[in-house]
C-alpha cells in the first residue's frame, strides 16, 4: 500500500479527539508488519517500536504523528430534532454550513449543518459569521425517533471522501494530521531497507487538537532521548503570506526556533541536503502549536525537531497536500534515523 493509499485510508474514518478507536486500530494494523513491537496505552495512542542494532542501552528517537480530528459533540436535542452541536478543536463557523455528517448515536445517521436561507438573513447577518452556538444537525428523522436513536455527548463526524486531484495532490478531511500518519507509515516502509543503531519509536498521538494531550504522556512513557514531530504546515495560498507558508511539492518545512534543538534542525538539513530530498526552511519565533511543543519539555527536556507536509484550506473538509511532500518526508525520516549514531544521540544532553 502506497502512502497516498494509507491516507485515503484513514482520512475517512472517524476519529475526533477523545474518541480516536477508528482510526487507531487502522493505523495499528497497517503500522504492526512494519515494526517489531505495537501496543495502546491508556489514553489510545498507538506506540509503535522498531528496535536498533548493537549493544543495548540504544538511545531512543520518538517520532509523534497526531491522528485526532476536530468536529462536534452534540449539546442537546431541541423540538423538532433538530441537534445542537458544540465544536470539540479548531472548528471554523466559516466554512462548516450546509456540510453533511455523520451523527454517532445509538446508530449512525447522516446529517447536515442546517443553515437559514439568503432570503430570510438580514443585511446584516450576511456580513459575519453564524454563531458557534446558533450550528445545529438536522437528520431528516422526527423528534420522537431522533430523541431515540441520539444522545448528547454523542459525536458528529464531518463527512468527506478523500479526492485524488490532477498533479499528484489529493484533498479531503483530516489531513491534518493524517498525512503526517501517512509521511510516518512511508518512513517506515523506507527503514525496513535500511539499518539503523537507534530504537525508534514511532507514536500516533491522541488529543492533539485539544491540547498535545497524547504528546505528553506518550513522550513520558517512552523517555526519548530525540523527538522528531511530524504535522502539517501552512501551504501557499492566496491570502498566507509567504514568510507563513510553504511550497506545496516543496518538500517538508523543516522548523526553527526556540522549540526546536539547534543540532536536531542542522541534522535534518543535512540529512535531506545528502539524501537529495527536496525542503524548505520555516522560521518558527515562539510555540509551534504542535506535538513538538510536548515533546520538547518531557521529564526533564528532550532534543526536539519538526517536519511540517503543506497543507492549504487547514481545517477544513478540503484540506489539500501534495503525495510528493508525504513521501518526502516519509524519506527524510527514514535516512535520518538510519544516519543517526548513538554517541551523537547522547551527545545533545551533555
Amino acid at each position: 500500500m502506497t502512502a497516498a493509499q494509507f491516507l485515503e485510508t484513514i482520512s475517512e474514518l472517524p476519529g475526533i479527539s477523545g474518541h480516536e478507536g477508528p482510526v487507531a486500530a487502522r493505523i495499528r494494523e497497517a503500522w504492526a508488519p512494519l515494526v517489531d513491537e505495537i501496543r495502546t496505552d491508556p489514553l489510545g495512542n498507538v506506540i509503535a517500536l522498531k528496535a536498533g542494532e548493537g549493544p543495548k542501552p540504544r538511545p531512543r528517537v520518538m517520532i509523534a504523528t497526531h491522528m485526532d480530528e476536530i468536529g462536534f459533540m452534540v449539546l442537546s436535542i431541541e423540538q423538532g430534532g433538530f441537534l445542537r452541536v458544540a465544536p470539540v478543536g479548531g472548528i471554523d463557523v466559516r466554512n462548516v454550513l450546509a456540510h453533511r455528517v455523520r451523527v454517532l448515536g445509538r446508530r449512525e445517521l447522516v446529517g447536515y449543518l442546517g443553515m437559514l436561507p439568503p432570503h430570510l438573513t438580514t443585511d446584516e447577518e450576511m456580513t459575519r459569521p453564524v454563531p458557534m452556538k446558533d450550528l445545529f444537525v438536522d437528520v431528516g428523522l422526527p423528534e420522537e425517533r431522533v430523541r431515540a436513536l441520539v444522545e448528547p455527548g454523542d459525536l458528529v463526524v464531518r463527512e468527506q471522501r478523500a479526492v485524488q486531484l490532477l498533479g499528484g495532490r489529493m484533498a479531503g478531511k483530516a489531513f491534518d494530521n493524517r498525512a503526517s500518519c501517512a509521511a510516518a507509515y512511508h518512513a517506515l516502509q523506507e527503514l525496513a531497507r535500511r539499518r539503523h543503531q537507534v530504537d525508534v519509536v514511532v507514536v500516533a498521538t491522541v488529543q492533539e487538537e485539544v491540547g498535545l494531550r497524547g504528546a505528553v504522556t506518550s513522550a513520558f512513557g517512552v523517555a526519548p532521548d530525540v523527538g522528531i514531530a511530524v504535522d502539517v504546515g501552512f501551504a501557499r495560498q492566496p491570502g498566507v503570506e509567504k514568510d507563513r507558508s510553504a511550497e506545496p511539492a516543496g518538500g517538508p518545512a523543516i522548523a526553527l526556533g526556540p522549540n526546536i534543538h539547534p543540532q536536531v534542525y542542522r541534522f535534518l538539513v543535512e540529512q535531506a541536503q545528502r539524501e537529495d530530498v527536496p525542503y524548505q526552511v520555516e522560521p518558527v519565533p515562539g510555540r509551534t502549536g504542535t506535538d513538538a511543543w510536548a515533546l520538547q519539555v518531557a521529564r526533564s527536556g528532550v532534543a526536539t525537531g519538526l517536519l511540517s507536509v503543506p497543507l492549504r484550506y487547514m481545517h477544513s473538509t478540503v484540506e489539500t497536500v501534495d503525495v510528493k511532500d508525504i513521501e518526502a518526508t516519509g524519506r527524510l525520516l527514514a535516512a535520518a534515523l538510519a544516519a543517526m549514531e548513538p554517541e551523537w544521540v547522547r551527545g545533545l544532553s551533555r
